[in-house]
């Protein structure tokens, strides 16, 4: 008997008993179909971190800070010294988010570290609020464009980080609160900034939107230029003695934009040493991409296990089959098919099973899967622009067909093995 031939066969005697290999089928359907799921809902997401660390860019930029020294959980807090250097919000808009300040003497230290070609000082504004007409005041946290972000923009331009006028970058989700009627029409318009100083006293600063920027994943706080910046930052420390005032959250290092993900890790080595943290956007994102990661390896497991168990439907099926075909196999053998060839008949017939049920599995899913990410990207995720929540590669389908064929032709073996040994002579007289 030819390959061939016993491909055809062995489709054939699939389905002999349609409803045991019906329900075998749904089971590997089952496994299959989540497995697919799970797979495209972290490649999904997976590429739209990518795609934002790609969008936000900032090469050769790192995020410096001077972290509180941790304490055991048994230790009390430590004792109070004058000198001890104060401790700052780190403007991260985390909140009870705390670093040690840094001072001049700190951006001159974290200059010298071998690999920063230059630092800038990021300071920590605290706005009360943001007004524009009679819309009403709401909450305001801001964030300083660091160097070399670029930010996805749905109208208008970035922030000029070298003029004097006074800019700020809206997120989207600001548009309607504001009162504007568009993004479009939230361009050019002039808005205020409450902010209160040390003395108590509110000031207000008013800014020019030049943006209205998409959300990201490192959060939807509008952005100020360094005009802005300085301007806030001024109000703010009025009543403020000027050794304090010259104290800050953090500081924006530079370093060579061509450097290699060991370079960076090196340079991170250096810094810690030198008593300060440094961090990329590349790290921010990566935080969400752990954690999706191992959502998406927890549920993959989950799906694993139902394929395992459909592995045991199969070994059930092909051991029936076995049983009710034993006078068959007895006649194939007395006509000369070897043990090797009755094997390959019986697992062909698990491993095709094993395709059906996948093959069915996968389609459904990638059916199912395109239109939950178009219902979800105009309703829930219609704010996260680009996101495609679920995302099927042709690489992935075909692991998971291969996987689910592997574990079919793992669970054949035993039956398969069986018939394979099976004498001619007591398989003819069996009743």
């Amino acid at each position: 008997m030819r390959a061939i031939d016993i491909l055809k066969t062995a489709i054939g005697n699939s389905f002999r008993s349609r409803l045991r290999t019906s329900l075998t089928v749904i089971a590997i359907f089952i496994g299959a179909f989540t497995l697919t799921i799970t797979n495209g809902l972290g490649a999904g997401i997976n590429n739209y971190i990518d795609s934002q660390v790609a969008s936000i860019g900032a090469p050769g930029v790192m995020n410096v800070t001077k972290p509180v020294e941790a304490t055991d959980a048994t230790d009390g807090p430590k004792p109070y010294e004058t000198s001890s250097p104060s401790e700052v919000s780190s403007g991260t808009g985390q909140p009870g988010a705390t670093v040690l300040a840094l001072t001049d003497d700190d951006l001159t230290a974290i200059g010298a570290v071998e690999g920063v070609t230059s630092v800038d000082p990021r300071v920590a504004v605290r706005p009360d609020y943001i007004e524009y007409g009679d819309a009403g005041k709401f909450q305001l946290n801001v964030s300083p464009l660091s160097a070399g972000v670029q930010i996805e923009l749905a109208a208008g331009a970035t922030l000029d980080q070298n003029g004097n006028e006074l800019q700020i970058v809206l997120p989207t989700t600001y548009i309607d609160t504001l009162g504007f009627e568009s993004n479009e029409a939230a361009v050019g318009k002039t808005v205020t900034i409450g902010i209160t100083n040390a003395l108590r006293e509110q000031t207000t600063v008013d800014a020019t939107v030049v943006g209205v920027q998409e959300p990201t994943l490192l959060g939807a706080s509008p952005s100020i230029n360094n005009a802005l910046t300085t301007a806030l930052y001024d109000a703010q420390n009025v009543g403020i003695p000027t050794d304090s005032a010259n104290q800050y959250a953090a500081a924006t290092a530079r370093f060579d934009p061509a450097s290699t993900p060991a370079q960076i890790t090196q340079l991170k080595a250096r810094l810690v040493d030198a008593g300060y943290a440094g961090t990329t956007v590349a790290d921010q994102i990566g935080t969400f991409q752990s954690v999706i990661d191992g959502i998406i390896l927890v549920l993959n497991a989950f799906a694993v296990i139902a394929l395992l168990a459909a592995g045991f439907g199969i070994i059930n099926t092909l051991l029936m089959s076995v049983q009710e075909r034993t006078r068959e196999i007895g006649l194939m053998k007395a006509m000369g098919m070897s043990g090797g060839r009755i094997f390959a008949l019986f697992s062909t017939e698990a491993v095709f099973i094993g395709f059906l049920g996948s093959a069915i599995g996968a389609g459904v899913a990638m059916l199912v899967g395109g239109v939950i990410s178009r219902v979800l990207a105009n309703g829930l995720l219609k704010d996260l622009a680009g996101l495609q929540i679920l995302t099927f590669t042709p690489s992935a389908i075909i692991t998971v067909l291969l996987l689910v064929m592997g574990i079919a032709f793992i669970a054949a073996v035993l039956p398969a093995s069986r018939a394979a040994r099976q004498s001619p002579i007591d398989s003819l007289r069996y009743e």
